[in-house]
């Protein structure tokens, strides 16, 4: 059984009046939810009216606001700062990933055996709807890149949805923009020799006409972080306070 008031859900949002009602809804229905942090990063539509509602109705729910628009990794920079939970999770406002699958993906670090659990849409794939194969190639040709360079056979290190120990997300130094989190993540956990596994998800991605929001020049930007956070940055450097990766919690008998 999942213990209860254990993890912080991350929500960044940028005009997603559509969509993050229902999210936050779905993600607040999980009795193991303590925190959930909704970081609007300038959004010109109603997606922080939306989040102020919740955060007065329900005082799980926090609001971090940007002052202008500062892109996802920066989103998440802020609030990583606010959580407090034992674990941290990342979730999109866009409904590309399903909130009813955050118990999967967080179960390997509850029962002792992850400190560090990506949701895959390659790895066994459950339902996905089909997209823009360009986006596939690209995706599985950074994910091969990245793996070059840090020596683990990960399937999606593009994946947004990911769940972190709670003291290794927030001691981490995140010095990348735009879409650069998920590769300078990949990088900095990898150095840590943690212990990283994989779930399979679902995914319900979106067209460009539906609000899709990375770009091919995001691809070209992975190229140089997948370089820059594997080559030019030590682990001393990649952590304000470097965490303790011994097993935690001890595995359950």
């Amino acid at each position: 059984m999942l213990p209860a008031q254990s993890l912080s859900v991350v929500i960044p949002a940028f005009n997603e009046e559509a969509t993050l009602a229902t999210v936050v809804r779905r993600v607040l229905s999980l009795v193991f939810v303590k925190e959930v942090v909704i970081v609007d990063d300038c959004s010109r539509d109603r997606t922080g009216t939306i989040a102020d509602g919740f955060a007065r109705n329900d005082a799980r729910v926090k609001v971090a606001r940007h002052s202008s628009n500062l892109g996802k990794t920066q989103a998440l920079k802020t609030g990583f700062a606010i959580t407090t939970g034992d674990i941290v999770l990342v979730q999109d406002a866009d409904l590309e990933y399903d909130p009813a699958e955050i118990p999967d993906l967080i179960a390997p670090i509850l029962e002792g055996h992850a400190d560090v659990v990506y949701g895959s849409r390659f790895l066994v794939r459950k339902a996905a709807r089909v997209l823009y194969f360009y986006h596939y190639v690209a995706n599985r040709t950074l994910t091969f890149i990245s793996n070059l360079f840090t020596n683990i056979n990960m399937t999606d290190v593009e994946t947004g949805y990911k769940a972190f120990r709670g003291e290794i997300i927030r001691n981490m130094k995140i010095t990348s923009s735009g879409f650069g989190f998920e590769i300078e993540v990949s990088a900095k956990t990898a150095k840590l020799k943690c212990a990283i596994y994989e779930v399979p998800i679902s995914y319900h991605g979106r067209t460009y006409e539906q609000g899709k929001k990375v770009g091919w020049i995001d691809g070209v930007a992975a190229l140089w972080y997948i370089v820059r956070f594997n080559v030019f940055c030590s682990l001393k450097g990649s952590y304000r306070v470097v965490p303790d990766t011994s097993p935690y919690p001890p595995p359950r008998e």
